[in-house]
Parts: structure tokens; C-alpha cells; sequence
């Protein structure tokens, strides 16, 4: 199974292809829209590693932007005693959800791709509806 190293949001994730990643808000990303990661730190497999000085030239990461959203309330609650001092704050971080897709070697080479995501329509889900009904009577 092939992974590659990526750097985005001043952090850095590990991932492999079909994964759901939830990053640092992108700017200016609308959901469903393709991303680039040109950041490649490494990439490889179980057997062979491609390590960058500092990144891989040529190397890049495709995924799919599945939604913007923020994470739960934080509080930040601050006392201090005997002054009647008090202060309640709360912080909500800003986070965008990834799928990704291809990693791309540093020759072009796609090295692992995810495999394609098929929604049901409604007739199939009428059909097995239907199907359950009449195998429970």
C-alpha cells in the first residue's frame, strides 16, 4: 500500500489513497472542488521510500474537498481568586475534510489511486425496499 507525506496547514499527515483527512481550513475552497498537494515530503511503499531534501520535486497528492465545518466549542475559562476576576471565552477551529484521491510519483507515475465512490440512486434503494418487504412475508 502506497503513502505519501504531505505538508499543508503547518502540519504533517501520512496518508494513502481512499483516506479522509480533516486538515487546517484551506482558503478560498468551495466544497466538492479537486485540491493539489505540491508539498510532498516523502512518499512510498512497503518495500522502497522516496525522502525529499526538503520535499519531492515533481511529487504531488490529488483529493477531493468534501466539506468546510468547524470543531466543537472550546472554553477557555480564566479566574482569578480573590480578585472577583473572571473571564469565559470559547474558540471553535475552522477545519476542511478531505478524500484522497491519486499519489502521483515524482517522474508522473501514479503510484496508488482510490477506488471510485458509487451513491445509490433512489429507484435501487426503492428495489431493495421493496425486496426486504416481500422476503419478510
Amino acid at each position: 500500500m502506497s503513502y505519501a507525506v504531505i505538508k499543508t496547514g503547518g502540519k504533517q499527515y501520512k496518508v494513502k489513497s481512499g483516506e479522509i483527512l480533516k486538515i487546517e481550513k484551506l482558503p478560498d475552497s468551495k466544497p466538492d472542488s479537486k485540491i493539489e498537494f505540491n508539498e510532498i515530503l516523502a512518499y512510498g511503499d512497503d518495500k522502497t521510500i522516496e525522502i525529499g531534501t526538503p520535499t519531492v520535486q515533481g511529487a504531488k497528492v490529488e483529493a477531493d474537498l468534501i466539506k468546510n465545518g468547524k470543531d466543537r466549542t472550546i472554553l477557555i475559562f480564566k479566574k482569578r481568586r480573590r480578585h472577583n476576576s473572571r473571564r469565559k471565552n470559547g474558540h471553535r477551529q475552522e477545519h476542511t475534510m478531505i478524500r484522497i484521491n491519486k499519489i502521483f510519483s515524482k517522474d508522473g507515475k501514479v503510484l496508488s489511486e482510490a477506488e471510485k465512490i458509487v451513491k445509490p440512486t433512489k429507484k435501487v434503494e426503492a428495489e431493495v425496499k421493496e425486496k426486504a418487504k416481500a422476503t419478510s412475508k
